[in-house]
């Protein structure tokens, strides 16, 4: 008599199969309750704007007033307040931030620097300052994602500059808003990555 070197397959026990289909699924939904969202947060963040210069010629006459700046999730942002329709702008990486009229150089901490020009001075008609040159340079920016300096540069012949001081060469957008009141504010975010 030959004998078989198999050795019998127990019958499929159906309590079994799905015991073992739950935990399969339990551990699934474990594994993705307790996975951080690393890659939705890093999409929520991502961003098209680009580096490049960007500019306007809009033909309001908006003096800058304030300038105010906010930490976002994604970007910090940088906002000058004018007293009228917002004026023509131009927003561009810069190797150094020299002051209005001058020259001279301005001192500007960060990986690099984001010059603003509002085509509008910053002093009206009795030749009286719109906004106050010592509180834009003490405005307090520690603890930001991306923005290390924001600087005066000057007001001259129908320009008023300012700096912001950036950790790195970042990808930043500009745009404008209406409000409060007849005023208007000019706005600049950087994005903390690319």
């Amino acid at each position: 008599m030959a004998t078989s070197n198999r050795t019998s397959a127990s019958p499929i026990n159906p309590r079994r199969i799905l015991r073992l289909w739950l935990v399969a699924a339990a551990m699934a939904s474990v594994v993705a309750f307790v996975s951080p969202p690393a890659a939705a947060s890093h999409t929520s963040c991502s961003v098209r704007w680009g580096s490049l210069a960007k500019s306007s010629s809009a033909t309001g006459a908006g003096q800058p007033v304030a300038v105010r700046t906010g930490r976002h999730t994604c970007f910090d942002r940088f906002v000058i307040d004018l007293n009228g329709p917002a004026s023509a702008y131009n927003v561009e990486y810069v190797s150094k931030l020299v002051q209005d009229g001058s020259g001279k150089p301005v001192a500007v901490t960060g990986g690099a620097i984001i010059r603003v020009i509002v085509h509008a001075n910053a002093f009206d008609d009795a030749g009286q300052p719109t906004i106050n040159p010592a509180a834009v340079d003490a405005h307090n920016v520690a603890g930001y994602r991306t923005f290390r300096d924001v600087a005066w540069a000057g007001s001259f012949e129908g320009q008023t500059t300012f700096g912001i001081g950036v950790r790195a060469r970042l990808p930043f957008r500009v745009f404008t808003l209406g409000g409060p009141g007849n005023g208007s504010r000019l706005v600049i975010d950087v994005a903390h990555r690319w």
